[in-house]
């Protein structure tokens, strides 16, 4: 666990990192600067905002973090109750009724943050009486440090890179094109990020108009003698955090590239937010972009332009091209008999989310499903094309079965799957005992059909898991068998701690059920 003090506060350094966890921070009330012990004070809490926010940013863009001195002494407010207020700072302290006026302006000041809501009338009805709130109801502006010297915790705020003037609240929404974000919010998220992360749309060789010269398209290079691979996806949001969201999607869609074998060239994105100010869609979007950003860093891969709109749900997607030497793509029909069929990642994203949207999935299943949802399948496909892998496809919506059921066919070939050996989410096969199931379930277990002696597993506590939906999910690849055990090697060493064997390819029998489920 996290490293504590003697009165149970969190240990932290000078960069505001837990001496126990270097990719976990703490501020405030619940943490203790062990360089730099002072008492628990709004203020201290307060001034930690900006430095944790810039180490924040720092870790994520692999610069080396500051370090944060707080202050020796602040100024105390306290009301004794008799229309006077005592102030101190350090040794001295005064008394007076002037500073119960100037404690209660502070204090009115910070209030009005809370009590001054647009008219009612002025908003849509259709988004007020919304059955489902915004996942990104974001709260009132922050105080200054100066109003916030006696609260405890309040964060800082944050100044804009440009002021957006105020607009009139619209009487209602349109649809179309008036439904896009407009170029103010759009314009100061990018700012901002591009003020955070100067590498953000920063020029590739082979992009000729991209974000740095907007213009009706994007236009690339093709490169020479190999040929582009395209692909598209696009879902509403399963978390609320929208940095969390935008590695989960972009890591779903360019998975389809990396299932053919090819290397991201550029990227569109398609994104919808909620209904809100343009300063709040800002708010939105900056830290959507940062998560793009994030996801796309390690491959080189531009994000070259997209599309945006608003609605009732936080939603992102992306157009994602890539490219390929023609006799080193990876198909779905290259499965021959002998091969073993290896799984990167774990089942269960479909049911663990349908659980958390009813309030009954645990926060750490959920903690540790978004891991694996957020990981790269790249090194994964560039291991199995080293190990000479004949097809390989992405698990997503249509579940394990499903999509294994494309590639059997494909091939023409029959498998033999092992329900024991095979990845599970923790916290999966309790929500499936549950009966808890995702919305898509009952389609995909029509490929129920498919299996031969599916009706021996019915009981079976994964058999459930065979037509769970996957979000962000990872490779199944077939590869030959001599080659099996140094691919499960080479991806363990690459992060992939919970790879496995699931089954083998065996030639086709019957067509119309290739696929037996049988133990190793």
């Amino acid at each position: 666990g996290l490293s504590l003090d003697d009165r149970g506060f969190i240990r932290v350094g000078d960069t505001l990192q837990t001496l126990s966890h270097p990719n976990v921070f703490a501020a405030g009330d619940v943490a203790t600067m062990v360089n730099h012990p002072r008492p628990k004070a709004g203020v201290f809490a307060v001034r930690q905002g900006n430095p944790l926010y810039e180490n924040l940013l720092r870790l994520l863009a692999g610069k080396p973090l500051k370090s944060f001195h707080p202050q020796k002494q602040f100024l105390t407010l306290i009301d004794v109750g008799y229309g006077r207020t005592i102030a101190c700072r350090g040794p001295f302290a005064w008394e007076s009724s002037l500073f119960r006026r100037w404690k209660n302006h502070i204090d009115q000041k910070f209030m009005d943050r809370f009590r001054e809501f647009p008219p009612m009338e002025a908003m849509n009805p259709e988004v007020i009486h919304s059955p489902t709130p915004s996942p990104l109801s974001s709260p009132p502006s922050s105080p200054s440090r100066e109003e916030a010297t006696n609260l405890s915790n309040s964060p800082p705020k944050l100044s804009a890179p440009s002021p957006i003037p105020p607009l009139p609240s619209p009487q209602f929404f349109c649809t179309g094109c008036g439904s896009k974000v407009g170029s103010n919010a759009l314009t100061l998220a990018i700012q901002k990020v591009r003020r955070d992360f100067p590498a953000f749309g920063a020029a590739n060789q082979n992009l000729l108009i991209g974000l740095d010269s907007p213009d009706d398209a994007a236009v690339m290079k093709v490169p020479e003698g190999e040929v582009m691979v395209h692909t598209v996806d696009f879902f509403t949001a399963m978390v609320d955090d929208p940095f969390v969201l935008a590695q989960i999607c972009l890591k779903h869609c360019l998975s389809d590239l990396y299932a053919m074998g090819a290397q991201p060239y550029s990227v569109l994105a398609i994104v919808q937010i909620p209904y809100a100010t343009p300063e709040k869609q800002a708010d939105t979007l900056y830290p959507m972009l940062v998560g793009i950003q994030k996801g796309l860093l390690p491959t080189g891969t531009p994000l070259v332009g997209g599309h945006t709109t608003l609605g009732h749900q936080l939603g992102l997607g992306f157009a994602c091209n890539g490219v390929a030497h023609p006799d080193q793509l990876l198909r779905k029909g290259g499965m021959q008999p002998g091969n073993v069929l290896i799984l990167t990642q774990p089942i269960g994203t479909g049911t663990l989310f349908a659980a958390d949207m009813q309030r009954l999935a645990k926060g750490r299943w959920i903690e540790a499903a978004i891991g694996h949802m957020v990981q790269s399948n790249q090194p994964a496909s560039e291991i199995f094309q080293t190990h000479h892998a004949c097809a390989c496809t992405d698990i997503t919506g249509f579940g394990l079965l499903g999509h294994l059921l494309e590639m059997v066919q494909a091939s023409r070939v029959g498998v033999e799957l092992d329900l024991t050996c095979w990845p599970v989410l923790s916290g999966a096969r309790e929500t499936v005992a549950r009966g808890i199931v995702s919305s898509l379930q009952p389609q995909n277990l029509q490929a129920a059909r498919a299996i031969a002696n599916g009706t021996e597993y019915e009981g079976h506590p994964d058999f459930p898991l065979l037509f769970d939906p996957q979000t962000a999910g990872g490779l199944l690849a077939a590869v030959p068998a001599e080659q099996a055990e140094d691919c499960l090697h080479q991806l363990s060493k690459k992060g992939y701690s919970s790879a496995a064997c699931i089954g083998r390819v065996v030639p086709e029998e019957d067509a119309s059920q290739p696929v037996k489920i049988k133990r190793w």
